[in-house]
């Protein structure tokens, strides 16, 4: 994809960091993975917006688009490839920035008692994924990679909460997953990683939008200004990130010390970036492997859905953080 091919906002961008715009009639339905941007920006301190938001806990990408696809969301969040089936089936959004994160908690991982040590060992096996996702996307190159396919394990699409489930009680052999869930697996059902996303996936996480809010110009501003807070809390949550992770305590249950221990191995810092020429050129290849793996029913042109309009404010905030 051509960098001409991505939407542009030019108007919108003069008002797109608040601009001095009265938001407080402005309320923002934003979607949040659990331990993820709800409490990162109230340990940032970025949470006390000049708009509300009403924070909707939606644990995966595809409801994600789904929420916005219906206007029943207008922010949303996750990976290329729910992106990729919302562009196929041209659906309601915009993809406005992009955000970059750990993909050490991108994890593939064997039952303890599992007789499984590398991913060529998932032959036959129950592994539970969920479709749509990284997850559907990491496990797939993982088993080309080992000379393995779909049709040489049972694989079971489950939601991340039912997969869980069925990892604890041993209905699974083996589980491609994402974020808080895996790591839950690690740490309580002493599961063993067999491989992560690095070297899998591109890193790009997309910010998901819902058109109206888009092109509304009030709650554009006010998107505008939630991106920046966000990007603020990454730079926060990077240099005081056992604040954020008692936070993060707080809502996954997870152990502080195995959430401190993943971000001392993560494989990046946390970021929020905008729509650079890159961007859509490389969710292109993700949708193109799709295509070949049989799971799109035709090619899903993607460059058309991101959106470049809050790209001026994301540089101007990322120009002042460098700064401090």
């Amino acid at each position: 994809m051509l960098a001409g091919s991505l939407i542009a906002g030019g108007a919108r961008a003069e008002t797109g960091a608040g601009g001095g715009a009265d938001l407080g009639g402005v309320t923002l339905r934003v979607a949040y993975y659990k331990g993820g941007w709800r409490p990162l920006l109230e340990a940032a301190g970025e949470d006390k917006t000049p708009y509300r938001i009403e924070w909707k806990e939606l644990n995966n990408g595809v409801l994600h688009i789904e929420a916005l696809n219906g206007d029943a969301l207008d922010i949303g969040s996750g990976s290329e490839i729910p992106a990729m089936f919302a562009a196929r089936q041209n659906a309601k959004v915009r993809f406005i920035a992009v955000t970059h994160e750990d993909l050490n908690i991108q994890v593939t991982v064997a039952a303890k008692d599992a007789p499984i040590h590398s991913i060529a060992d998932l032959r036959g096996k129950r592994v539970g994924y969920v479709r749509a996702t990284t997850a559907h996307y990491f496990l797939a190159k993982q088993l080309e990679e080992a000379g393995l396919g779909f049709g040489d394990i049972e694989a079971i699409n489950l939601t991340p909460s039912d997969g869980y489930s069925a990892f604890a009680s041993g209905k699974l052999d083996a589980w491609a997953i994402y974020g808080y869930n895996g790591q839950l697996a690690i740490a309580k059902q002493g599961a063993r990683l067999l491989k992560t996303g690095v070297g899998y996936l591109s890193g790009n996480f997309p910010i998901y939008a819902n058109p109206k809010a888009v092109d509304d110009p009030q709650r554009h501003a006010a998107v505008s200004d939630l991106l920046l807070r966000i990007q603020r809390a990454y730079a926060f949550a990077n240099k005081n990130f056992p604040i954020y992770a008692a936070a993060q305590v707080a809502e996954t249950h997870l152990p502080l010390q195995d959430i401190l221990d993943q971000f001392a191995r993560r494989s990046d810092d946390f970021s929020l970036a905008g729509v650079t020429p890159d961007v859509p050129e490389t969710h292109q290849k993700v949708a193109d492997t799709f295509l070949k793996l049989g799971v799109l029913d035709a090619r899903a042109e993607v460059g058309k859905f991101w959106d470049t309009s809050f790209n001026e404010a994301i540089a101007a905030g990322a120009a002042k953080l460098a700064r401090i």
